[in-house]
């Protein structure tokens, strides 16, 4: 594990550790953990490497696009295929575990590729992330998958200060986890929510907010603003137009958290600690 004081000895142990692969699928989402990965693997195994971004309703259209961009700029093998989580019972019903029967759904759809191409498939998982409630990480264990960044030791900040290092534009990007997450756990996941809550964010975004959740409540009807909490005096002044806007995109209530926004708040649904992630 390099000296994590060091950002040279750092970027060389991601280097090193992914030229041990001869092959490898890198699961790109276009966020700046797997775009970090996506990139060093490129830059030392060429078409070897291949980022694959997969598609699916809880994957936002921004982010797809996104993802599809930052590949071609940066000349990295780029494929999409489609998963089908919504065709598991498990992953609709939406309990505590429905990230491991998203990384299932994703594994399943990846083997028969890596298989073909004789790849190993890696995630871009760093230190900060062994610690939460992640379903997806027993996911990946169970299945073999690899993750060279938590191999070296890179922790969220060592990915987003080597992203600055090489440039890339998703070093200060913010966190932006699948639209499930957004779904209150015990109501279903469904691909009509998902709609809603995608039309809500960008219609909260386009009103000056670029950091925000919409988190929905009550299968789907009451939605629950999350914003950072230096923002909420101004989302107070224009409560008006952001309850027109978020009931604009089907829901019957908007209620803005009073807590602001935190990552990983649907946690507390079930008795967790407030996470990063989600």
């Amino acid at each position: 594990m390099a000296d994590a004081a060091d950002p040279n000895a750092l970027l060389e142990a991601l280097r090193d550790r992914l030229r041990r692969e001869r092959r490898l699928l890198v699961a790109f989402s276009g966020g700046a953990d797997s775009a970090l990965l996506a990139v060093v693997a490129s830059e030392q195994l060429g078409v070897a490497a291949v980022a694959v971004t997969a598609v699916s309703p809880s994957l936002p259209q921004t982010e797809r696009r996104a993802a599809r961009e930052f590949a071609r700029t940066h000349g990295i093998a780029h494929v999409e295929v489609a998963t089908d989580e919504f065709d598991r019972s498990a992953y609709v019903a939406n309990s505590g575990d429905r990230c491991f029967h998203c990384k299932s759904a994703l594994f399943d759809a990846l083997e028969p590729l890596a298989e073909l191409a004789g790849a190993a498939i890696a995630l871009g998982t760093n230190t900060d992330d062994l610690g939460d409630h992640r379903p997806g990480q027993h996911a990946a264990a169970v299945r073999g998958v690899i993750a060279p960044m938590v191999d070296v030791g890179l922790t969220k900040a060592d990915v987003r200060a080597l992203s600055a290092r090489l440039g890339l534009v998703t070093a200060a990007k913010p966190a932006a986890a699948c639209l499930s997450s957004r779904v209150a756990y015990g109501d279903p996941v469904t691909p009509e929510v998902l709609v809603r809550i995608e039309a809500a964010e960008a219609a909260v975004h386009t009103m000056g907010f670029p950091v925000c959740r919409v988190r929905a409540h009550a299968h789907g009807t009451v939605a629950r603003l999350e914003l950072p909490a230096d923002e909420l005096p101004r989302a107070t002044e224009l409560r008006g137009d952001l309850d027109r806007a978020i009931r604009g995109a089907g829901f019957e209530f908007c209620a803005l958290d009073l807590e602001g926004f935190r990552t990983g708040r649907m946690n507390v649904l079930l008795g967790l600690p407030t996470v990063a992630g989600t």
